[in-house]
């Protein structure tokens, strides 16, 4: 468990629900959406979206100087509504699609690492997020 608070993220997702959750757990979309800038991107994901099923988003720096794989395990999947998964470094995350008008509203909630400042981790984890929500609405005929 985490010495510091939980941090929350959310964007408003002009989308349905069931392409927002489709956006965001099918691996030929989360290579689409997943890195913070455009200095990164997100060249293999593996996503097994149930209790137990784990996932893998490689990440890497577009002029290869760095890269990682971003893991964990589902602990309780509620198809189309939530997830909560731990992360392989003991970590957990929280993510609700939550009905928001004729959209959703994506709310992330996670256990900061101990390495980079607080506002480092929520400045990267939202833009990974405001991303995927320019991703998903261009889905959206």
């Amino acid at each position: 468990m985490s010495q510091y608070p939980i941090i929350q993220i959310e964007a408003l997702i002009d989308a349905p629900k069931a392409l927002v959750w489709e956006a965001y757990n099918d691996p030929s979309h989360v290579v689409k959406w997943n890195a913070a800038s455009d200095d990164w991107f997100c060249p293999a994901a593996s996503n097994e979206v149930k209790d137990g099923g784990r996932f893998n988003y490689r990440m890497e720096a577009r002029d290869g100087s760095f890269g990682f794989d971003f893991t964990g395990t589902y602990v309780r999947v509620y198809p189309g509504e939530s997830l909560r998964y731990k992360l392989d470094d003991d970590r957990n995350v929280g993510v609700d699609f939550v009905n928001h008008g004729d959209g959703v509203r994506l709310v992330v909630r996670f256990e900061p690492e101990h390495e980079n400042s607080l506002e480092l981790q929520r400045e990267g984890w939202q833009a990974i997020l405001d991303r995927f929500k320019a991703y998903a609405e261009s889905l959206v005929n």
